[in-house]
């Protein structure tokens, strides 16, 4: 099984060292290592040069952290992707770990793992909503991303068919893709922390777009349009765009956004209508 990893940075020098670092690490090596410098001004690139020679690395504009995994990908000569956030961490065995349960479920083409979660210096311990599941999972996906893309390793053959990351989502795009993959495919999840999610800091992009749930519901939305789901899985769909409709209705009405209101108001009412055909 060869595997590429990717990992898109955007002026995080002073991450990228032990994101690289601890894949270097591995029990079970991969057989590519891909940075993509997605526009950095820090110095990263020549930095990456000096430092890690044999590391693959591609340059491109900034375009967001869909454009450089999907150039990433692109690049990568092998049939299994593993994801990296240059500011994640992985555990030495997590590679291991995946491919030794992975040859266990050969029918099986996506697995990621638990996390340890680390914030602003402190370990936090995740709530019981961000509780992670193996299987058909795609109900359980619905309300919030479960999967940390740092954990994932997957058959670049499920892209084919499930589609790419979105370039136009700026955040979400994780929840997007996993939506459209889990409509269709079992996951496989190892219940042990095998990556450590750090957080906290300023450039952190869940922290520097406002509007999460915005962009879940055009994920939502988009899903829906799709011919993939089975008449649970779409009336579940349905069901919790429109609380996250009501959810992003409620801030609007609080900023005196009248226009959208009504333009959110009547998605609502057309969703609830959709329910009962």
């Amino acid at each position: 099984m060869n595997i590429a990893v990717i990992i898109p940075t955007f002026d995080r020098q002073h991450f990228l060292g032990r994101a690289i670092d601890s894949v270097l690490s591995q029990t079970r090596p991969a057989h590519e290592v891909i940075v993509i410098d997605d526009g950095s001004t820090d110095g990263t690139v020549p930095w990456l040069k000096k430092e890690y020679p044999t590391v693959k690395l591609i340059e491109q504009a900034n375009q967001g952290v869909s454009a450089a995994r999907n150039a990433g990908i692109q690049q990568a000569q092998s049939e299994w992707i593993a994801l990296l956030d240059s500011d994640d961490e992985w555990f030495p065995e997590k590679l291991e770990r995946q491919v030794k349960e992975l040859q266990k479920y050969p029918e099986i083409l996506f697995c990621h793992t638990d996390e340890i979660w680390i914030r602003k210096g402190v370990r936090v311990n995740p709530m019981k909503k961000h509780q992670k599941f193996g299987g058909m999972i795609f109900r359980k996906c619905l309300d919030i991303c479960r999967i940390s893309p740092s954990s994932s390793l997957f058959s670049r053959t499920l892209l084919d068919d499930a589609g790419w990351f979105d370039e136009t989502l700026p955040i979400c795009e994780d929840y997007d893709l996993w939506l459209r993959i889990t409509a269709k495919f079992p996951v496989l999840f190892i219940n042990d922390p095998l990556i450590i999610k750090y957080g906290g800091h300023r450039d952190q992009l869940s922290r520097s777009v406002d509007g999460i749930e915005q962009y879940r519901i055009t994920a939502l939305e988009k899903i829906l349009k799709g011919p993939n789901l089975t008449k649970t899985d779409r009336s579940a769909a349905v069901q919790m765009l429109i609380k996250k409709l009501n959810i992003y209705l409620t801030g609007l009405k609080k900023r005196g956004k009248a226009r959208q209101v009504d333009e959110i108001s009547g998605k609502i009412r057309h969703w609830e209508k959709q329910l009962t055909e």
